[in-house]
């Protein structure tokens, strides 16, 4: 090992130690406590069993759950999830074998991720706003032997190609299937000997362009903790309601996160703005996860609904799975306080940059600054790293890479780092800004036009709350730009034609705006643009112009 090598690994280290510190992650713990904890990692390793059968270890008593039915501590959760897997192995599941998760945010969902991962087996998690031909494709692929679902999914479920189910909720009979409660109070509680193999997460992508792929990773472990809190100010003992869906990505990393920092975790089955807002004062949190529509929703709720909630204890509103709109930065804070750190990244890259709120005050438009252990290069399409100011593709390195698609395929890697899909360059000061996505760039008249630079111009119009800009074909011009809009006052196509002339060079100024009253999305806020793009051409024609 050279000098130079011995001192990026010691240099290394001390910023991981210093991240956890300052997170209250290292503290001291009496021997015998360190003792149980030591031996829990060895025998378990840092996925979701060892995780939380250390929290079980180090903190047994401290309420680790909140959801609709109670409290559970960290001690309860260990026992649960060891009956359960004991349940499910009787039932036929295997090490190596997948088990499909089509749960909300509760208990059930937590419970079932802990007991499989305890027998080493692999955890498929299954978008909750599937459609029935699409969650049907996923399981032929994916050929999961169990599923463990919600009740409301059972006729969704009913054809679906998986032979074994499990109830985790009910809301009331459950017609003689089993349910996830029954199979807890029916088994052994007491410890399990581990598998001979960890567990995989399968997180599945959007969907948003195509039939969603599972995006496999290993544990992350502490490396994924430390990359976000380099940048987050979590800390240990929080209580944070998680409100993002913990089958994506975002929602699932601040469970992950919970196992290391010891957080309480507060969880609700479904979103409402204004129940949300009282969960997260009622429950005494400083914590709230959630994708930007959500905060949508929440600063459109009147303002006596909003005077009458206290968010005082809350210093982290963590904020990611879809592109944050300036203005929505700028209201939030303004309303909220800075509190507001915006995540960019994807479900196959994971965390690419952070930006605080002092980076959203100085440029809401940016994604922020790389967090510690992640690379971010802009490349050309000959791979070489462009200029600061020009944009490129961006390409991201971090240990948090995923392995390729379940079925085979990956995304584009140069020199060790990944494609993230994106488009984008960075600014004088060293700010990552995302122009979107690659294949969203649009060519008209021979000149690039990115969609997004039209939508954040849009929505910056004091009467337009939502906008997504689509890319159509032109006889003219190759392709033009198509912009659906919703508004929240009175105004016109010609008004907003005009406000983007104002700002942008002419040809982007969109031919076509189309009055809607609210965008297609999918479960974690994505803009469904191509349902957008296949809507009916003369039903839009004859909307364009409409006031």
């Amino acid at each position: 090992m050279t000098h130079r090598t011995l001192t990026g690994v010691l240099s290394g280290c001390a910023a991981t130690v210093g991240v956890l510190g300052r997170a209250g992650v290292i503290r001291p713990y009496g021997p015998r406590t360190l003792a149980r904890i030591g031996r829990v990692v060895l025998r378990w390793g840092t996925g979701p069993a060892g995780g939380f059968a250390t929290l079980a270890a180090r903190s047994p008593h401290r309420v680790g759950l909140v959801d609709e039915l109670g409290e559970l501590t960290w001690d309860e959760l260990h026992r649960r999830s060891n009956a359960l897997a004991r349940a499910l192995a009787e039932r036929g599941v295997r090490e190596g074998d997948t088990v499909a998760v089509m749960c909300r945010n509760h208990r059930g969902f937590v419970d079932a991720t802990i007991a499989v991962a305890k027998l080493g087996a692999d955890l498929l998690y299954l978008n909750t706003s599937f459609a029935g031909p699409q969650l049907r494709d996923v399981l032929e692929r994916e050929a999961p032997s169990m599923v463990v679902h919600d009740e409301e999914f059972t006729a969704l479920l009913a054809d679906a190609p998986v032979g074994r189910r499990v109830l985790a909720w009910t809301d009331g009979d459950s017609g003689g299937a089993e349910t996830l409660e029954q199979l807890l109070s029916a088994y052994d509680e007491g410890d399990l000997q581990p598998p001979t193999r960890h567990a995989r997460v399968v997180i599945l992508t959007s969907g948003t362009t195509g039939t969603p792929k599972g995006a496999p990773r290993k544990e992350a472990g502490i490396p994924a903790a430390v990359s976000l809190l380099s940048r987050m100010p979590l800390k240990a003992g929080w209580r944070t309601h998680i409100a993002a869906p913990l089958f994506h990505t975002w929602g699932f990393a601040h469970l992950a996160l919970a196992m290391l920092l010891g957080s309480t975790v507060v969880l609700r089955r479904s979103f409402d703005p204004a129940a949300a807002l009282r969960t997260v004062q009622e429950q005494r949190c400083q914590s709230m996860v959630v994708i930007p529509v959500m905060l949508q929703r929440i600063l459109a709720l009147d303002a006596e609904q909003l005077r009458a909630v206290d968010l005082g204890r809350v210093e982290v509103v963590a904020s990611s799975g879809s592109a944050l709109p300036a203005t929505l930065a700028q209201a939030w804070m303004d309303r909220f306080g800075d509190n507001l750190y915006n995540i960019y990244g994807s479900t196959e890259v994971a965390y690419a940059s952070i930006a605080t709120p002092a980076d959203l005050r100085a440029d809401p438009t940016s994604a922020g600054r790389p967090p510690h252990g992640t690379v971010v290069r802009i490349l050309d399409d000959a791979g070489r790293e462009v200029p600061r100011g020009e944009t490129g593709r961006i390409f991201v390195g971090n240990g948090l890479l995923f392995e390729g698609y379940t079925h085979g395929g990956s995304k584009e890697v140069v020199d060790g780092l990944m494609s993230s899909g994106d488009l984008g360059w960075f600014d004088a000061d060293g700010r990552l800004h995302v122009a979107g996505r690659d294949d969203d760039m649009i060519v008209s008249g021979g000149e690039n036009v990115f969609p997004q630079e039209v939508e954040d111009c849009l929505v910056a119009h004091e009467r337009v709350r939502e906008v997504a800009a689509v890319g159509v074909v032109d006889d003219d011009y190759g392709q033009r730009l198509r912009a659906f809009v919703v508004r929240s006052g009175d105004v016109s196509a010609d008004e907003l034609r005009d406000h983007v002339r104002a700002n942008l060079a002419r040809f982007k100024v969109p031919r076509e705006i189309v009055f809607v009253d609210e965008l297609p999305r999918n479960a974690t806020g994505k803009v469904l643009r191509r349902e957008l793009a296949q809507q009916d051409q003369a039903r839009w024609e004859d909307q364009d112009g409409e006031e």
